[in-house]
């Protein structure tokens, strides 16, 4: 089987017009390689071209964001040394969300968190292989929620009515990534959407992550369109919603501007509270960075 390969970021990322506050966190972001120091994985469903730790920091130079959180991403399988070597390296500034799988046993649990985890990932999508295998996902899920971590789910938009009462029964907390992956041209009361924000309402436990407007949107740049659904999910529960670039934007059909991104965050936030919670106080508490 041939593996597809995928286009690299914007390689001139504009500085943005919206000044981030101090200690603004992208929690939504990937490391990928290089491919000579962390292979990557043989049965990935696609090919990235590198994106290493020097330019992943260049970027959030250029936004002015002082805190990241690295997803680890499907390309790297459930070796998570590209993420681990990249907190050692941030002075405390880096948390990570793990892949794993079934393999995992307490100590090698007990060494990602030592090493900056706090969460683990599960990819819904069907691009990326679907549902997970359950009896894995909920012997994960009992693991890692004694270490105070959340997990990161992945849907297709059109999964999440299907998903819902089985999140509302989780034992710990869960983000939603890309608000969810809806389509912004189906509008703000299509029944995805309707659910997610029903959730976040109504679950203590449910996060939100406004990011992957470029997914959202259907008009495409400067994605305008995908802010009504970001501001929805900001007053629904404004404590509850973190922020990333979802850089170096994996498998979209149009490449951003990073730049473009943070300036969207205006837009569905203008006030400066809730910037602050969006941006800064939010992740910290979910991640762990005052600790």
């Amino acid at each position: 089987m041939t593996i597809k390969t995928i286009p690299g970021p914007d390689p001139d990322t504009r500085t943005p017009a919206f000044k981030l506050p101090p200690l603004a966190c992208d929690t939504h972001c990937h490391i990928f390689g290089p491919g000579h120091l962390y292979p990557y994985d043989p049965n990935r469903s696609y090919t990235p071209p590198d994106a290493p730790l020097e330019a992943f920091r260049a970027l959030h130079a250029k936004l002015g964001v002082e805190r990241a959180v690295i997803v680890n991403a499907s390309v790297h399988g459930t070796d998570n040394r590209v993420a681990l070597d990249a907190i050692a390296q941030s002075n405390g500034a880096y948390r990570a969300v793990a892949n794993l799988d079934g393999s995992i046993d307490e100590k090698g649990l007990e060494a990602l968190d030592k090493g900056g985890f706090r969460g683990c990932r599960f990819n819904f999508v069907r691009h990326l292989g679907g549902v997970p295998d359950m009896k894995v996902f909920e012997r994960l899920v009992s693991m890692v929620a004694p270490l105070g971590w959340h997990i990161d789910l992945h849907f297709d938009a059109i999964d999440l009515p299907e998903y819902a009462p089985m999140l509302a029964r989780l034992p710990l907390p869960y983000t939603i990534d890309h608000m969810g992956r809806v389509k912004a041209s189906d509008g703000m009361d299509q029944a995805p959407f309707r659910i997610l924000v029903d959730l976040l309402a109504s679950d203590e436990k449910c996060w939100v992550k406004v990011c992957g407007s470029e997914r959202v949107s259907s008009d495409g740049p400067p994605f305008h369109d995908a802010v009504p659904f970001a501001r929805k999910l900001a007053e629904t529960a404004p404590d509850r919603i973190i922020w990333g670039t979802d850089w170096p934007h994996p498998n979209v059909k149009v490449m951003p501007n990073d730049g473009d991104l943070v300036d969207l965050i205006p837009l569905f936030a203008p006030e400066p509270e809730l910037q602050r919670k969006i941006l800064v106080d939010n992740p910290a508490r979910l991640f762990g960075f005052d600790d």
